[in-house]
């Protein structure tokens, strides 16, 4: 599956069913190779219209399901990422 088919899902609180946001990025771990997670845009500040955007990490053991149009999630375990995190995880 390629990034930009995880993109176009919508991701989904499992146990509210509140709509969280869309992918922006991976967290992944270089050394081992491996997916750590999703890095989310926040629903309501796409587009940075409002100053930076809001994103949060979701890590792979809270992924539940990735579906056909959406990736049930569970909300717990959720932390905020920072511009600084980001790239220091991405390297």
């Amino acid at each position: 599956m390629k990034i930009s088919e995880l993109q176009m899902k919508d991701v989904i609180a499992m146990e509210s069913g509140e709509r969280l946001g869309y992918i922006s990025d991976l967290d992944i771990d270089t050394q081992q190779g491996k997916l750590k997670g999703l890095v989310l845009t926040l629903k309501g500040k796409a587009m940075g219209l409002f100053g930076k955007d809001e994103e949060m990490l979701i890590p792979w053991n809270q992924i539940v399901n990735i579906g056909a149009d959406v990736i049930l999630v569970k909300k717990t375990g959720y932390s905020p990422v920072s511009a600084s995190q980001k790239s220091d995880s991405t390297e």
